[in-house]
């Protein structure tokens, strides 16, 4: 009969699956981490805020598309709030926390990792259907964009709640890991194959995306008097998400594979020694993507520049009703009427 130790620290579990814990995270070492740790939090939270209040305060922005990009920011934002709650729960801390505090770190960064992934797999959907069918993105309605953004959370809450629900290895000790010591080994095989595969599909996707799109634009570019601008933006979209989810599978895919071969029993691999800097690698990923929305999308820096200039002026005088008329985003020519033109001269 096997016996559960879910009363045990999380110290008899590191043990038994000889992974050690940075114990000599003391003095000046510990003060830079959580110095430059908390700078690097407070930038994820910082841009990708402004993101969502970009969203929230441009018109132009006020379609499915957009508010799925808004989703993703939130993610990372909330990818930001895992990283400061495992900062300060990690290195000696580790060994201390009970079975549930450690469920309680990891699982706030499979969320966040689960959130982005399901959002990014929407995005992608959204934009094949719309690319394939000849249809708009603003055919899907305010509330089924809401009722995927709420199943993108409950899916990633869900799946990041599976080990402590019972896929674990806390009654099982020979099945436990090395990288994660209460996690099964069968369920880090499965964690990392899964995102691994939904990777691939949304590569595939996109790339049937951009080349459709492309082959379009070049066939119809002679026979048609619409602005090259207009019959550009749907590429543009298209592209911006591709460099998303390029520098997203490029800071994931290193861990999963860690994960992988962790979950394979692969003793001979050295996991321990790459852990830190594959996770490293992974938050980077949530300060980069507000970087391209900017760096990809015009309409989105104009917004970024405006929201920053709003935040000089109310500092300098809180009167100046002038200044805040002259921070206010009117929208003029909408990117959705873009792609509606766009996918008249296809139909045509």
């Amino acid at each position: 009969m096997n016996v559960c130790h879910y009363e045990k620290k999380m110290e008899f579990f590191y043990n038994h699956s000889n992974s050690k814990t940075e114990d000599d995270w003391s003095g000046a070492r510990l003060i830079i981490i959580l110095v430059f740790g908390s700078i690097f939090c407070f930038f994820i939270f910082l841009s990708n805020a402004m993101v969502i209040a970009a969203v929230i305060t441009n018109k132009r922005f006020h379609f499915p598309f957009y508010y799925l990009l808004a989703n993703l920011a939130a993610s990372d934002f909330f990818a930001g709030i895992a990283y400061v709650y495992l900062m300060f729960n990690t290195g000696p801390v580790s060994k201390t926390l009970t079975v549930h505090r450690w469920f309680l770190r990891q699982g706030l960064l499979d969320t966040s990792l689960s959130a982005s992934l399901a959002n990014l797999l929407v995005i992608a959907l959204e934009r094949y259907i719309s690319v394939m069918k000849m249809t708009v993105h603003s055919n899907l309605t305010k509330r089924r964009v809401t009722v995927l953004i709420i199943m993108v959370w409950a899916v990633s809450i869900f799946m990041a709640a599976v080990p402590s629900l019972g896929w674990n290895c806390i009654c099982s000790l020979d099945d436990c890991s090395t990288l994660a010591p209460i996690y099964s080994r069968s369920y880090l095989v499965f964690w990392s194959v899964s995102n691994l595969l939904v990777f691939f599909i949304m590569v595939v996707a996109y790339m049937r995306i951009y080349m459709y799109v492309k082959k379009k634009i070049i066939v119809l570019s002679p026979h048609t008097k619409g602005s090259i601008s207009r019959k550009r933006t749907p590429i543009k979209l298209i592209k911006t998400v591709m460099t998303v989810l390029g520098v997203f599978v490029i800071c994931w895919t290193p861990g999963l594979v860690v994960l992988l071969l962790d979950g394979l029993h692969c003793s001979s691999c050295r996991l321990l020694d790459v852990k830190q800097w594959f996770l490293q690698l992974a938050m980077l990923n949530s300060i980069i993507n507000p970087i391209i929305y900017s760096y990809k999308d015009q309409e989105m820096r104009n917004t970024f520049r405006n929201m920053i200039s709003c935040g000089r002026n109310r500092g300098r005088t809180s009167s100046n009703n002038s200044t805040a008329l002259s921070c206010s985003i009117e929208p003029n020519r909408s990117t959705e009427e873009s792609c509606i033109s766009f996918h008249k001269e296809v139909k045509a």
